[in-house]
């Protein structure tokens, strides 16, 4: 039997599940000894069983959901992901990061394939960049402006990217006219920065 991932270790909303099903059960057990009506001398303390169980409902349910917004807040998602892909998604990120820390140096296209290949395993990532590119619009934003080449800077970031394919539209965008032509946003986007 699969464990949903609401359930599992890490994600704060079990305990108020559990509280609230105590809450049900104690509301449920003084409005059964109300409706019974066998004991009329004890009529009080049973409303009062019976609103601390609601009381307690209510409880688990405000911080439920406090928890359960955090946990979206904490993954940074949009409104219309799906619940169980949310779900998945915030396991998913639980356990990201608690991976172990790892710093990667190096350049080129070896760097940005290890970094694509390391953020499914850990989410406690330092890339030290080493920049000697030359060509290309890089090496003309490294004459013109004085920077480093910001290329292979602009490759680790997009492999990084957790919406990687919507990032690689913008950063790898290339300009057809003008100045800028043949300049990718993203190295401007660097430089500016």
């Amino acid at each position: 039997m699969r464990i949903p991932n609401w359930l599992r270790p890490g994600a704060k909303v079990k305990r108020w599940i559990l509280l609230g099903i105590l809450g049900l059960v104690i509301t449920s057990f003084g409005l059964g000894k109300l409706i019974d009506g066998r004991f009329r001398a004890n009529l009080a303390v049973f409303y009062l069983i019976s609103a601390a169980g609601a009381a307690i409902i209510i409880i688990s349910y405000k911080f439920g959901m406090k928890s359960v917004l955090r946990l979206i807040s904490d993954v940074g998602v949009d409104a219309c992901t799906g619940i169980n892909k949310l779900s998945s998604l915030v396991y998913e990120k639980r356990l990201l990061i608690k991976g172990p820390k790892i710093v990667v140096i190096g350049g080129g296209t070896g760097l940005s394939t290890m970094l694509r290949g390391l953020k499914h395993y850990t989410s406690n990532l330092t890339a030290i960049v080493t920049v000697a590119d030359d060509g290309g619009g890089s090496g003309v934003l490294r004459e013109e402006l004085g920077i480093l080449p910001p290329g292979d800077i602009r490759n680790c970031l997009l492999s990084l990217a957790d919406t990687e394919p919507v990032m690689e539209n913008l950063l790898q965008y290339r300009f057809t006219d003008g100045m800028l032509k043949g300049q990718s946003f993203g190295n401007l986007f660097i430089a500016a920065m």
